[in-house]
């Protein structure tokens, strides 16, 4: 898709860490773990990601 496709990016996206152990990465939307590069179809970028995107487009 692009470089900045991945749940990492995502405004569903959320890094829980509980209790001083490792953090653990979760889709808020799905209901799952996932890891920061992974790829999914419901990708939405966070508006800060929006915004790059969209100055990257204006630039071509």
């Amino acid at each position: 898709m692009n470089r900045y496709h991945c749940c990492a990016t995502c405004k569903w996206y959320e890094v829980r860490k509980e209790n001083n152990k490792k953090p653990s990465f979760h889709c808020v939307r799905l209901g799952y773990q996932t890891e920061p590069h992974y790829v999914f179809h419901c990708w939405n970028p966070k508006e800060n990601v929006q915004k790059k995107m969209n100055k990257q487009r204006e630039e071509r």
